[in-house]
């Protein structure tokens, strides 16, 4: 867990703030998520399977927030890139967070493991 809060806790802000809101956002969505830290970076699973993870675009130096089974969605803010499986949702360290539409990712992705489509 040491290294899990270090990773938060050593991001610049305004990008430490945006990683631990959305931690906050991410976890109270259901009481079956939990963070742990993979490759690196935070995952979060779903009853141990992960479904999305936070990181840094390296190209333009932007939070997102991933979607491991993103090729299931379709809305237009979700950039699928070079990925045939995950999409990120790219966040404007200059705004405040799109909480509604996090959320509702979250549960959709949530309800994808929930209804079967993704086995866990």
């Amino acid at each position: 867990m040491k290294q899990l809060d270090d990773f938060y806790l050593k991001q610049e802000e305004p990008v430490k703030g945006i990683f631990l809101a959305l931690k906050e956002i991410i976890l109270k969505q259901d009481p079956d998520i939990t963070n742990t830290l993979k490759y690196g970076m935070p995952f979060f699973c779903y009853k141990g399977k992960m479904f999305c993870y936070l990181w840094m675009h390296k190209k333009i130096k932007q939070p997102y927030l991933a979607i491991v089974e993103g090729k299931h969605f379709d809305e237009v803010f979700l950039i699928q890139e070079n990925r045939s499986r995950m999409k990120i949702m790219l966040l404007n360290t200059e705004e405040d967070l799109p909480l509604q539409q996090i959320e509702n990712i979250i549960q959709k992705a949530i309800n994808l493991y929930k209804t079967g489509i993704v086995k866990i």
